[in-house]
């Protein structure tokens, strides 16, 4: 264990964020470096509880005590060990993992919890940084290939997994570079680019193969792919996106947020001056009150929106854990991103009834109205009804499903009820030797679970090739978050 009393006398400390009037006018990530002796302190705070319910946590059964009590002594080239042991990309979900291990800390009964998530994050760094991160590649290949499909985090996850078990694999990407919505959809301000290219590099270097600009399903066929392939794992995602068909849903100004973010990630990198959505003195509204939104905030403050309305149809959550969600489950509580931080005006229980024109065809307002959340479902409060001011919406309320495109169909894979693509015990779809992984299977989650279903999702792909597997499977397709 670490300092069997480092938490009863050190207090919880995370990263400070830097000045908002400062990082409002860059794209850079948002946090100052934690020096590496109050780190050790913090991961010290991790005690020798018998259970480790952290590990229930998280999804990728990180070994939380052993890289703490590491860090803590300082070994670091020991502790990233531990940490790649269970997980591919700690960089990543050090950054954008809401960290439901945190919410299982023990210490998190009655104190403040371990801050797992900046040691898993600084451990990384550090390995980088000393060039502890390098190419494993494997001692022989197989002769079999396989094509994943999707190059977010439970693409890039099961092809990381599958090259090294010796297989020839090749990532194919629609989007113009690889990444996914790990390029796409994350602001940079959240994780710089450089991040996920230094990853990507290191999968290279292994022999994973990447193939980015290729829409499946058109340029090559679901039918070309399994003849051409050996086994194919579709991590495709759940993209396809709620809407909101309101009066006056056709008036110019009303986007997706998907259709917004990935602009505001080419303005951050330089490659674009001026996106084609850009809210610029403009008064900007975001449906939806999740890291989406939260994202679409902190992009149009970089962008200089006029104001910025966040808008949530639920109550709004308390601060304190609620009786409904008891630890170790992951509760829904009063949160403050670092966008919140920054601008803009966040209202609750309140529905979107119309969106309001011109005349002319554009948008310039939402008409609104209070909500009340009575015996299971939403009632309007009469007169409550009201407008404000809107050039721009963005719909950042999730997802349902994967996206119906041609190589679902010239697959002929079988979706569940949830409009996710059915699968086995083995992550295979109906059809065999075509695998999924990630959202595209077990619908809109959280990266640890994207992570943790292409490593399980890679070895159930290995035994189907060779007939065994060395590689590990930490979930099972039917295993549910203990995030509510």
């Amino acid at each position: 264990m670490a300092d069997p009393t480092g938490f009863m006398k050190v207090p919880r400390e995370t990263p400070k964020r830097r000045p908002v009037d400062i990082r409002i006018r860059d794209w850079r990530e948002v946090y100052e470096e934690q020096p590496f002796a109050d780190l050790q302190k913090q991961a010290g705070r991790c005690m020798d509880c018998g259970i480790p319910f952290c590990h229930q946590g998280c999804p990728l059964g990180n070994l939380i005590p052993e890289w703490n009590d590491l860090i803590w002594r300082g070994e670091v080239g020991e502790a990233i060990d531990r940490l790649h042991a269970t997980n591919n990309f700690p960089e990543f979900t050090g950054r954008l993992c809401p960290a439901p291990c945190e919410t299982a800390c023990v210490v998190g009964i009655n104190r403040d919890a371990v801050t797992i998530k900046q040691v898993e994050l600084r451990t990384i760094e550090e390995a980088f940084a000393a060039g502890g991160v390098k190419p494993l590649v494997p001692d022989r290949l197989t002769g079999k290939t396989v094509a994943v499909v999707g190059s977010g985090p439970a693409g890039l996850a099961a092809a990381q997994q599958l090259t090294r078990a010796g297989h020839t694999v090749a990532v194919y990407e629609r989007g113009d570079k690889i990444g996914g919505l790990l390029r796409y959809g994350i602001p940079e301000f959240k994780m710089e680019k450089s991040i996920l290219d230094r990853r990507l590099d290191q999968m290279k270097a292994e022999g994973t193969r990447f193939r980015a600009g290729v829409n499946v399903g058109e340029e090559i066929t679901g039918e070309q792919l399994r003849t051409r392939y050996d086994a194919v794992v579709l991590a495709i995602g759940a993209t396809q996106w709620r809407d909101l068909p309101v009066p006056g849903r056709e008036l110019r100004g009303i986007y997706q947020a998907m259709e917004y973010l990935p602009w505001g990630n080419k303005q951050g990198l330089g490659e674009i001056a001026t996106p084609p959505i850009n809210v610029t003195g403009k008064h900007v509204v975001i449906l939806g009150g999740g890291d989406t939104g939260a994202d679409c905030l902190g992009t149009a403050t970089r962008q200089g929106a006029a104001s910025i309305t966040q808008l949530e149809i639920m109550p709004r959550p308390s601060n304190e854990r609620p009786s409904s969600a008891p630890w170790p489950t992951y509760p829904m509580i009063y949160r403050v991103s670092s966008a919140h931080e920054e601008a803009g005006e966040r209202m609750y229980s309140v529905s979107t009834e119309e969106f309001i024109g011109d005349g002319a065809g554009n948008l310039k307002a939402l008409k609104l109205i209070e909500t009340q959340f009575v015996n299971g479902k939403f009632e309007k409060v009469p007169g409550s009804e009201r407008e404000i001011p809107a050039d721009f919406v963005f719909l950042a309320m999730g997802f349902t499903g994967v996206e119906k495109s041609p190589l679902i169909s010239q697959l002929g894979v079988e979706l569940d009820s949830r409009g996710n693509i059915a699968r086995d015990e083995n992550y295979q779809s109906t059809i065999p030797g075509v695998f999924v992984a990630g959202d595209a299977g077990r619908g809109q989650s959280l990266i640890v679970w994207a992570i943790a279903e292409g490593r399980s999702a890679a070895a159930g792909v290995d035994h189907y090739l060779t007939g065994r597997t060395q590689l590990p499977a930490p979930i099972e397709p039917t295993a549910r978050p203990l995030m509510v």
